[in-house]
Order: C-alpha cells, then structure tokens, then sequence
C-alpha cells in the first residue's frame, strides 16, 4: 500500500517538473522572437541614399559648340557636339562641372537655296554627361534665320531682345557679314555667318546660352 502511493507521488513531481521545463523553453523562444534576435532582417540597416540635386527650370546652360552646323547641309535631329562653357551651380554648390559634354539636336533646318523665304537653322539641348551618367534635359530653342541678302534675324528663347549687333564683317570672295547676338534678359551670347547664298551657319566655338523648360535631377553619389 505504502509503495503504491509512493510510485504516485514520484510521478505526479515528474509531470510537474516535465510542465516546468517545457513553458521555459516556450518563454525563451518568444523572448528571442519579440527582441527579433533571430531575424536576420531586422537587424540589416535600411539604405540610406542622399536625396537628388534638383536643378529648377530656368536655370542656364552655358555650351560651346564643339563643331560648325549649317542650314544649307543640316537635317532635322542631327546631333550636334557641345561642351559646358560654365558650371552649373545651385544654392552656391557646383552641380555640372565645366566642360561637361552636352548634346544638342537640330529641330530645323532649311537652306537658302531650298527654301524661298531665306535660310533657318534651329537648336536645342537634348541631353549632359555628369560624371558617365547621361541625364535627358528639356531647353529653350536657339533659332536662327536669314531673310535676305545680307540680313538675318534671331529668334527664339536662347537670345533675347536686342540681339543682332555687328561684330565685324569677313572680307573678299562674296562672303557675307559676321553677326553675332547680345542676349537680353540673361540670354548668352550667339555667333553666325551668313554665306553669300544667305545660308546659316553657327561655327565651332560659338557660345550660345539656353535655359530649361523643366526640372532635372542629379542622383549624388
């Protein structure tokens, strides 16, 4: 009799002990989950990227052409080289350095001989290397025209009132006047010439100013 309670005795304390072992090791785990020690995820940093270098509309692009482009032997999206003439600068920090290399496009072209009327030739930016990245950009047009021998007017956002002051004239062999354009209202400065057959030409080395029409972003590394 004395031996039957006994054997119960010992194991009602082994189930009590056996209860106590396992809600330990459940209350562990749950503490391991709550404090995410064994998540990998939890414990990775979260990127941290710097936020981009907004350039506004209206800024100025200051390019030089890096080649001659003519109405009388241009067509309509031929791509033009140009480099930056000055850095592009916001809130005091240079954010395109100078002599970066700029696309232009030709958005019209139309020769003297072709074309009654007088000769045009049209430009704008297309894109800009910052550091190998090439960024799309939206500019004002540079549009130049000739109506007649030896006259020529310039149009368009790139150069402002007043432009068309005499520079100088070339000299001999029919050739026509050397103009080139003072812009007003923060426009640059453009060359042409005009042959004697009243083409357009902007030459190699020619400064021209241009703004842009919509914001861009520069990624910072």
């Amino acid at each position: 009799m004395r031996l039957a309670r006994l054997s119960a005795w010992i194991c009602a304390l082994t189930l009590v002990g056996l209860c106590g072992c396992r809600s330990s090791q459940n209350g562990g785990s749950s503490g391991n989950a709550a404090d995410g020690s064994n998540n990998p995820s939890a414990s990775a940093p979260a990127p941290n990227e710097p936020p981009p270098i907004v350039i506004p509309a209206g800024t100025t692009f200051s390019v030089t052409i890096d080649q001659s482009v003519s109405s009388k032997d241009s067509q309509p999206d031929l791509r033009v080289a140009a480099s930056l003439g000055d850095p592009v600068i916001v809130d005091g920090r240079g954010v395109i350095r100078r002599g970066a290399k700029v696309t232009a496009k030709v958005i019209d072209a139309k020769s003297a001989g072709r074309f009654k009327g007088g000769a045009e030739l049209g430009i704008t930016l297309t894109s800009v290397d910052v550091e190998g990245h090439i960024y799309t950009i939206h500019t004002t047009n540079l549009i130049e025209t000739s109506k007649g021998r030896g006259t020529r007017t310039a149009e368009g956002a790139a150069i402002g009132a007043g432009a068309g002051a005499l520079i100088g004239a070339l000299a001999g062999h029919g050739k026509g006047a050397a103009i080139g354009a003072g812009a007003g209202g923060g426009a640059g400065v453009a060359g042409a010439a005009m042959t004697g057959n009243r083409d357009v030409t902007i030459a190699a080395e020619t400064k021209l100013d241009f703004r842009l029409t919509k914001a861009m972003e520069i990624q910072q590394k």
